[in-house]
């Protein structure tokens, strides 16, 4: 369906119901708000696999303002602060009080600044695979590890100068380094791809712009669980120590390092990682 949000509208997909029976009464289920990577892609990449978790909670999926299905509105408006405003306004059309807000790697840096924004609103975080700012080396050297240099020269490429050629050269040279396991992409990762509705030109855009929202994580005022892949080039481990130095104690971070995941973390390390996931939101 499509909501209207902050001028525009988005498309949300909701997954199981919020209220269930409980003996002579109804139960409410916290809703777990899931916000995709990119940007540019859509929330296609959590399906089938965070379907596991509709038993503890009510799942909102949402395409991003400029993203996916959400693509119709005003590219002037395509930048973190909208986005993390977004967050907020569609809680309040859809009645969604403390959720639970999931962020995979762009999606983490927008449930970061939503919750830097609205520090009373969220009733966790968790952050997977993200960032806080752009490290153009730190990303460089992290393909470089993984890949060689073809693939640390892609990176750059893509990274500084954001055109279709250097798009192109990421995708050949960059795209099986985001996870170390060897099959990957594997067919099934190529057919969810092609299942994304993309917008390259906000990727280009935003992966060739240098960001830091380091500064704003000390605004965070709710238990935020933090997980990272050891073998991830493009929201690397180190980023992961960053965003944990900058959250204040009021958050009750803690870091969850997945050593032998890369930016994919449910497909090297499903089960624990979802065991992870199922136990913070019902504590």
């Amino acid at each position: 369906m499509r909501v209207a949000v902050n001028g525009t509208s988005l498309f949300v997909d909701i997954e199981g119901p919020g209220l269930v029976p409980d003996g002579d009464g109804m139960r409410e289920k916290p809703t777990l708000l899931l916000l995709h990577g990119g940007p540019g892609h859509d929330h296609t990449m959590f399906k089938p696999a965070y379907s596991r978790l509709a038993d503890v909670a009510q799942l909102v999926y949402v395409d991003h303002r400029g993203n996916g299905r959400s693509q119709d509105s005003d590219p002037a408006t395509w930048h973190m602060d909208q986005w993390g405003d977004d967050i907020r306004a569609l809680c309040d059309v859809l009645g969604i009080t403390k959720p639970i807000v999931l962020g995979w790697s762009f999606g983490g840096t927008v449930a970061m600044n939503y919750a830097a924004r609205y520090p009373d609103h969220p009733a966790k975080l968790v952050l997977q695979s993200t960032l806080a700012r752009m490290d153009i080396d730190r990303v460089v050297e992290g393909f470089r590890t993984e890949a060689g240099e073809d693939a640390a020269a892609a990176a750059k490429g893509l990274l500084t100068e954001g055109t279709p050629a250097s798009f192109a050269a990421f995708a050949e040279h960059c795209l099986a380094a985001y996870s170390p396991e060897p099959s990957f992409p594997s067919p099934e990762h190529a057919q969810a791809f092609g299942r994304m509705v993309l917008n390259p030109e906000l990727t280009m855009s935003f992966m060739s712009t240098e960001f830091d929202r380091r500064d704003s994580l000390a605004a965070v005022r709710c238990p935020t669980l933090v997980a990272a892949g050891a073998r991830d080039p493009i929201t690397p481990l180190a980023a992961a120590d960053e965003i944990m130095a900058g959250l204040p104690p009021a958050a009750g971070a803690r870091l969850e390092v997945f050593e032998h995941s890369g930016h994919f973390i449910p497909d090297s390390e499903g089960d624990r990682f979802f065991a992870l996931l199922r136990a913070f939101i019902t504590e």
